[in-house]
């Protein structure tokens, strides 16, 4: 497998943000890896965060450091990802693909070439192994980070037998452990722009690692498109493009179906730590509530970042809200009211989470297998909005 790391500037027309690269070094730690560093500038145009991305070639420079010893014309652009703004798929001139995976953060540009399929992963996000369950290959999973959260009962079943390790959290993970399982990868993600000391130190004693930032992407379908990440990483894109070719038609199917009309108006989550966050108008959540019918109390129009409102703004729009849905860990009336004595005065009735597969352990899958199945999610919240009482819920729950 190759490893190509990109140093580059890339300009976003969505606030025309520039990025200024750093160089990155990987250590070419297994046989199955091929290393070299580029220098590109390149600019990325994002149309209206659905990463319609246009990728233009300013200047190529090579500091090659390859097994092959060949150095090869990198020609970017769009070869079947279609909504994803975080990583893409591309092909040199001799037609060999490579994944490419851009930080939110910095700019940065990490490019993996797999040469034959990766057998053995190690998950830092719970969101991995459902795209590795969708393409038949949760059997790679060789180690996971919080096995409590996790949901998929295969993985749980192999954890019980000793098949799967718990290498436990970036902040304090059995780096022994994680050697000893000897990963094709270490599949993990950021919070903020400063690389984690776990990164770092994995790299250092040799164990390849690939950063993601599917939690960062905006629009639900951008999510579910990175299991053709997972299936170039296998072997099998065929596979993915049709998981999400499927995924993809049900849920425009669906959001196309939705009436014309005013849209119900949601009252969304519940204080955590004392702040009440409202999701942009541009946000995951709130593009999944507007495609189903409804529109967020509060979310500012063209933003992806939350916004923090008061209780008493909440009570205004409480008044004003046809559902309540995302009340945190609430299923009850009474775990409300437990929270804020002040929830029994909200007029909206109609309340909904989205913890009908919450694990014991504290997890949830909405938001593992959910981040794959944005057409599950939304058909939940079209039945809710549309009131259909025969539809049998897969993420959702009524709190009463």
């Amino acid at each position: 497998m190759t490893c190509t790391i990109f140093l580059y500037k890339a300009v976003s027309a969505r606030g025309l943000r520039s990025f200024a690269g750093n160089m990155i070094f990987v250590q070419n730690h297994t046989p199955n890896y091929k290393l070299s560093l580029r220098k590109v500038s390149v600019m990325v145009i994002l149309e209206r965060g659905i990463a319609h991305r246009i990728l233009m070639l300013f200047s190529v420079a090579f500091a090659l450091f390859s097994c092959s010893g060949r150095r090869t014309e990198l020609s970017l652009g769009k070869d079947g990802v279609i909504y994803a703004e975080w990583f893409d798929i591309i092909k040199d001139g001799n037609g060999t693909e490579s994944l490419v995976v851009l930080s939110p953060y910095t700019g940065d540009s990490d490019t993996l070439t797999v040469t034959r399929p990766l057998s053995k992963f190690v998950c830092m996000s719970s969101s991995y192994i459902a795209y590795l369950d969708a393409l038949g290959a949760d059997s790679t999973v060789v180690g996971v980070s919080g096995v409590d959260y996790i949901s998929d009962p295969d993985i749980l079943q192999r954890y019980r037998e000793g098949e799967v390790f718990d290498i436990g959290y970036d902040a304090n993970p059995d780096y022994e452990r994680i050697v000893s399982l000897s990963p094709d990868l270490v599949i993990c993600y950021m919070v903020s722009s400063v690389e984690s000391p776990f990164i770092g130190k994995l790299r250092s004693l040799g164990v390849p690692v690939l950063v993601i930032y599917e939690h960062l992407e905006n629009h639900p379908l951008s999510r579910s498109e990175y299991v053709k990440l997972f299936g170039y990483l296998t072997g099998r894109e065929e596979e993915a493009e049709k998981a999400f070719s499927e995924v993809e038609r049900r849920y425009m199917d669906l959001r196309d179906s939705v009436a014309e009309g005013p849209k119900k108006k949601v009252l969304l989550n519940i204080p955590y730590a004392d702040q009440w966050y409202v999701p942009g108008g541009d946000n995951y959540m709130s593009v999944l509530i507007r495609d189903a019918g409804g529109e967020v109390l509060g979310a500012v129009p063209g933003e992806t970042s939350s916004s923090v409102i008061t209780m008493e703004k909440a009570y205004v729009l409480s008044g004003e809200a046809d559902l309540w849905l995302n009340t945190g860990w609430c299923d009850t009336l009474e775990d409300l009211y437990s929270v804020d004595p002040m929830f029994r005065k909200f007029p909206v009735k109609k309340i909904f989470n989205n913890t009908l597969r919450a694990t014991p352990g504290g997890g949830n899958d909405f938001w593992e297998s959910g981040a794959f199945r944005a057409d599950l999610i939304l058909e939940d919240l079209f039945a809710i909005f549309s009131g259909k009482d025969d539809h049998t819920f897969f993420y959702y729950k009524k709190v009463d």
